[in-house]
């Protein structure tokens, strides 16, 4: 672990090497976020230590090769409906981008690290899930929320910002009470298929945003597993990343 860590870090320059980035013109609430630290990992997935959510998403960072854990959860209610949210104009990353039902990161404190069966990061999903769509803790635990596989991809939001993460994907199926922050969101519905196939078309067509996760996503399993909702077992696969 020593030696891969010489390794990572001699790709990746201590953040104090880097410019400063001017951050007054942002909102202050999701200013404040850019100092939850998040977890950095290598392209396996093992932790090699924590770095600032600023630091992790500065375009700069990661063309050096720096790659954090994340989550994308998708909820579905028990019409098997999924639902969407808009990202907020507050967002520094993807502001107005249409996306799944909640996207972030479990940060680096003992219970998010917690790896047995992604335990960690469904504590993260649960409390994000508050966070940002207002369902009350207790309506989703994390033995609630089934962890499918994962997806490592690299997307530049502009020229400064961007994300680049091995993405837990998440699903969880349950009729939640919504109470949305927003600052975080700025709309949100329930869509089936069809409506989300249509949404997916207007994206393509440049009439609406939707966030570059959502679309590989969307475009690659998520119909499929969404067909099979009662029987997610059968696409489990906790040994693979899918490099997107």
């Amino acid at each position: 672990m020593t030696l891969l860590l010489v390794v990572f870090f001699s790709r990746v320059p201590a953040a104090i090497t880097m410019p400063e980035v001017n951050t007054d013109h942002l909102d202050e609430q999701q200013v404040q976020l850019l100092a939850e630290m998040c977890i950095l990992i290598d392209e396996n997935d093992n932790k090699i230590g924590a770095d600032t959510k600023k630091n992790c998403h500065l375009n700069e960072n990661i063309d050096k090769g720096l790659l954090h854990r994340a989550f994308s959860v998708f909820l579905f209610n028990t019409e098997n409906k999924l639902l969407l949210q808009q990202r907020s104009n507050a967002k520094i990353t993807f502001p107005d981008c249409f996306t799944n039902t909640c996207c972030s990161h479990p940060l680096s404190y003992p219970l998010e690290l917690e790896e047995n069966n992604a335990i960690g990061v469904r504590r993260a999903a649960q409390r994000r899930l508050k966070a940002e769509l207002g369902i009350p803790m207790e309506q989703v635990t994390p033995e609630e929320i089934s962890y499918l596989t994962r997806i490592h991809y690299k997307a530049k939001s502009d020229g400064i910002w961007g994300e680049h993460e091995i993405d837990y994907i998440l699903f969880v199926q349950k009729d939640v009470t919504l109470n949305p922050d927003p600052n975080e969101i700025q709309s949100y519905c329930y869509v089936t298929q069809k409506e989300l196939k249509q949404l997916l078309d207007k994206a393509s067509k440049n009439e609406v945003k939707i966030t570059p996760w959502f679309k590989l996503i969307a475009e690659t399993f998520l119909f499929k597993w969404w067909d099979n909702l009662p029987n997610l077992n059968k696409f489990v696969d906790h040994e693979k990343i899918h490099r997107m």
